[in-house]
Formats: C-alpha cells, sequence, structure tokens
C-alpha cells in the first residue's frame, strides 16, 4: 500500500512509524522549517527528522491549494494519504487524489473537541475522558465520519503534556489498526458523527495562561495542568508574576478578596479565589527555572508568616 504521511509535531511521530510499519510511506509532507531556539535558527519538524532517519523522501510545500503542489501529490500515486497534525488545510481537490481517500488521527473522542487544541481544552473543561480517533476526512473541520475511536480516562492530575503523550501513543495504535484492516482487504466501517455534542477546541493563546483570581480555584487548577508545558499559568503572587507549572484547588471558605495569600508553607503557597483557594507547588520566577514553592520560600521568607 502506497502511503503519504503529512503531519508536523511530535505528537505526529509514532503515528508516522506506525504508518511507516504497515505499508510503504512513499513520501512525507511536513510545513516548511521555521525559527526556533534562542538564535531563531531554522528547524526542521520533529515527522521531518524522522522520515529523514528512516530515508523517507520529505516535501514541504508553503500551502497545498496550487496545482503545481497538488501535482506533485497525485505524481506519487497514493492509496491513502494518512495526515496527524499537520497543520496545513487540504482542499477538496486535494483529499480525492489517493485511492482510498485521506484518513485523519485526532486526539478527542469526536464530535466532542473538534480543532486545534483538544488535548488541552479537554483538561480545561474538566473532562474524565478523552481518546483517539481515526477519521476519514471530507471538507468540514473534523466533521468526517469515524472509522475507529479508543477511549482512555484522564488523570485527575494529568497535565496536558503528559496527556499528548499517551494520546499520541493511542493515535498511533489506533492507525496501526486501521491500517491492519485496509490491509487485509477490510474497509473499517465508517460512522457519521452526531450532531449532538460538537464542541471545539480553539488554538491556544498565550493570554490564556494569565490566571484570573477571581475565577474559581477548580478552574484554575485545571487551567495550571492543561496549559503545562504551553503556554504555562502565569499569575501575579505577592507582587512577583510567577509561570506556575503545578498547582491543586483547595475546597474552603475563607472570606479574603481574590489574590490573597492566605498561606505559604512546604505544602505550598495558598492564594484566595473567587471560590476556594489555589495551592501553589511548583513555580518558576523570571529568568529561573521550575522549582518547589518550598525552595521558592526560601528566597522569600518574608511570605511564610503571612
Amino acid at each position: 500500500m502506497r502511503i503519504v504521511f503529512a503531519g508536523t509535531p511530535a505528537f505526529a511521530v509514532p503515528s508516522l512509524r506506525a504508518a511507516h510499519a504497515y505499508g510503504e510511506v512513499v513520501a512525507v509532507y511536513t510545513q516548511p522549517d521555521r525559527p526556533a531556539g534562542r538564535g531563531r535558527g531554522l528547524t526542521p519538524s520533529p515527522v521531518k527528522l524522522e522520515a529523514l532517519q528512516r530515508g523517507i523522501p520529505v516535501l514541504q510545500p508553503e500551502t497545498l491549494k496550487g496545482k503545481t503542489s497538488q501535482q506533485a501529490l497525485r505524481d506519487l500515486a497514493p492509496d491513502l494519504l494518512v495526515v496527524v497534525a499537520y497543520g496545513l488545510i487540504l482542499p477538496r481537490a486535494v483529499l480525492e487524489i489517493p485511492a482510498f481517500g485521506c484518513w485523519n488521527v485526532h486526539a478527542s473522542l469526536l464530535p466532542r473537541w473538534r480543532g486545534a487544541a483538544p488535548i488541552q481544552r479537554a483538561i480545561e473543561a474538566g473532562d474524565t475522558e478523552t481518546g483517539v480517533c481515526l477519521m476519514q476526512m471530507e471538507a468540514g473541520l473534523d466533521t468526517g465520519p469515524v472509522l475507529l475511536a479508543m477511549p482512555t480516562p484522564i488523570g485527575a492530575e494529568e497535565t496536558g503534556g503528559q496527556l499528548h503523550d499517551r494520546l499520541a501513543e493511542l493515535g498511533a495504535a489506533v492507525l496501526a489498526d486501521g491500517l491492519a484492516l485496509r490491509r487485509a482487504d477490510v474497509k473499517p466501517v465508517p460512522w457519521p458523527q452526531p450532531a449532538e455534542g460538537v464542541t471545539y477546541a480553539h488554538k491556544l493563546d498565550k493570554a490564556e495562561a494569565r490566571l484570573d483570581w477571581n475565577q474559581p480555584a477548580a478552574l484554575l487548577a485545571r487551567k495550571v495542568r492543561a496549559f503545562e508545558p504551553w503556554p504555562v499559568a502565569e499569575a501575579v503572587v505577592a507582587g512577583e508574576r510567577l509561570r506556575i507549572h503545578g498547582a491543586i484547588a483547595l475546597d474552603l471558605t475563607h472570606g479574603f478578596a481574590p489574590g490573597t495569600l492566605l498561606a505559604a508553607g512546604r505544602q505550598g503557597i495558598d492564594i484566595a479565589c473567587g471560590e476556594g483557594a489555589l495551592r501553589l507547588r511548583v513555580v518558576q520566577r523570571e529568568g529561573g527555572k521550575a522549582i518547589t514553592a518550598a525552595d521558592y520560600l526560601n528566597a522569600r521568607r518574608d511570605l511564610v508568616s503571612a
């Protein structure tokens, strides 16, 4: 089976490995190298690095809307196009090129959390379960029929990064199942997504990472988990802006204004919220590294007696 793979970030790498194992990956599409790091040098995507390591040809068009780029794909004569977090919109003309169409690995249980940031939005919303779907792509945004799905619980303290890594592997497993069926000439039965339960996972914005102490502590704790390791929650604590890598919600009644420092000790730093309090457990000062609240308080002894 001639497979063309389209993906860009680390999330897509396990799926590329699965595709490579279950068919002939004749080419990999990934986004052009982008500036990254302190030197802002052009950096290849994780998918590109994986493809080069495996000797797979790499194509990096800025868009797939032009006739030239579409003809290049057509010349590859793909049986199947597998798309995992590619980052470019596929025009209808592209969807019609592969003999078996285009499959997409998506990190949610569709139709919940269509869109760009399903992993973080699921944690932020307080979902207790998520999963991955293998979807037959169509022109709409994550609207195509689902071929295979695999659910998984979300851990009570699981971060966006931890869930990302688990779902990346789970997505590769679902893709492998689909490819094994296709290889055996068994077509997975597509089931249309229901109209009920549609939600959209809008792209993450750095501005969202600024915590508002007027919000309930339970919501803020979920934001801290969801935005770890990017964009990382931040807030002003006792006059200093800190990045917050770890926190838990405390269900208590305090009567203080949101943002008030309630207590500080080895267990953490407790901040009054609109409802309850947020206990900060891992923080980062500007220009520093992530440290425990206890280590931070060694440098801020003035807070311990508060």
